[in-house]
């Protein structure tokens, strides 16, 4: 039976969500990757995207229990009104093979259509029963990427320490930007519109204080932690620079022993001096002191981001294994 899930959902219904995801990332992903934590699950579930409209399907059993999950987002910035994002379409592997995820993608596809949408998105491992499925419904592969880890105790034993050029400085928090970056750290996220991004329809958006703010409290809302570091371009040391640098990482759940590599930026008039490797290699330490239970930092990078595979392979990540971003036009 379909269903739609309340926001929020009642605690048996996110174990029941929950279910399903552990269940079928047993199957799905190599052994070597934690699987997601219930915090994890819980706060996709309690907290909206501040940026889209997120609509949560379950496939019930007639036990009770879900037999698949699925989940929309919905973009409600004007830029990207035109496209959403499928965050997630699972089955549990007994349950697969019998309609299931055929049931959630028809729920989906009408969804989109009533919602004026022309395209949609996800992200997927290559080679697995996600790719499988989508193929037969016009998905095509427009980004291909790869998970890559870093061992942070490795890593901190093995490499130098970050250094910085004359007239730099790091600068670090936990959680929502400080009120006198805000601006800068919203400057420097526009940089990202030169990132790879394949033939995806989904725009980058334009960035400003409001919605750093707000991405950093969608973490902490869901129960994570965001750690940031920024290299500030200061060269009087008054502390009113520019900021040149930044990488941040995300612990979903504070029990994690993987840490999830966010964006990691270096501003155009600031490249070729280093500054990249830099900042990373100096929030790896932040890592260990901070949060001494990580273990390994997990990121995704384009197959074509010749520029930071050269930076996290200077670093020590090693590729773990292929995914992709999928796109189908409705």
């Amino acid at each position: 039976m379909l269903m739609t899930l309340g926001t929020p959902p009642s605690e048996a219904e996110t174990d029941a969500w929950h279910d399903v995801i552990a269940a079928a990332h047993l199957q799905d992903v190599p052994a070597s990757v934690p699987e997601p934590g219930r915090t994890e699950t819980a706060g996709k579930l309690r907290v909206q995207s501040p940026n889209g409209r997120m609509l949560h399907l379950v496939w019930a059993a007639p036990d009770g229990s879900y037999d698949g999950v699925a989940t929309l987002l919905l973009f409600t910035e004007e830029s990207n009104r035109h496209t959403a994002f499928l965050d997630a379409l699972v089955v549990r592997p007994e349950a697969r093979r019998r309609g299931v995820g055929a049931q959630l993608w028809g729920a989906i596809r009408a969804e989109l259509t009533a919602d004026g949408r022309s395209s949609v998105s996800t992200m997927l491992e290559l080679g697995g029963a996600g790719e499988a499925f989508v193929d037969g419904l016009g998905f095509s592969k427009v980004l291909p990427l790869a998970w890559y880890v870093q061992r942070v105790p490795e890593a901190n034993a093995e490499l130098p320490e970050a250094r910085l050029p004359d007239g730099y400085r790091f600068v670090d928090w936990e959680g929502v930007v400080p009120d006198a970056l805000a601006d800068e750290f919203a400057r420097a996220h526009e940089v990202m519109e030169d990132a790879p991004s394949g033939g995806m329809d989904e725009r980058t958006p334009s960035w400003d204080r409001e919605r750093v703010r707000g991405a950093a409290r969608l973490v902490d809302d869901r129960g994570g932690i965001l750690l940031t570091s920024v290299v500030l371009a200061d060269a009087d040391g008054t502390g009113a620079g520019s900021v040149a640098a930044y990488t941040e990482l995300v612990l979903r759940d504070p029990s994690h022993t993987r840490a999830l590599q966010y964006d990691t930026v270096v501003v155009p008039e600031h490249r070729g001096r280093g500054l990249g490797r830099a900042v990373k290699r100096h929030l790896l330490g932040t890592l260990a002191e901070r949060h001494p239970g990580v273990r390994e930092i997990s990121t995704s990078v384009a197959d074509d981001n010749a520029p930071m595979l050269a930076v996290n392979a200077a670093l020590g990540y090693r590729r773990e294994r292929p995914a992709g971003i999928f796109q189908a036009k409705l």
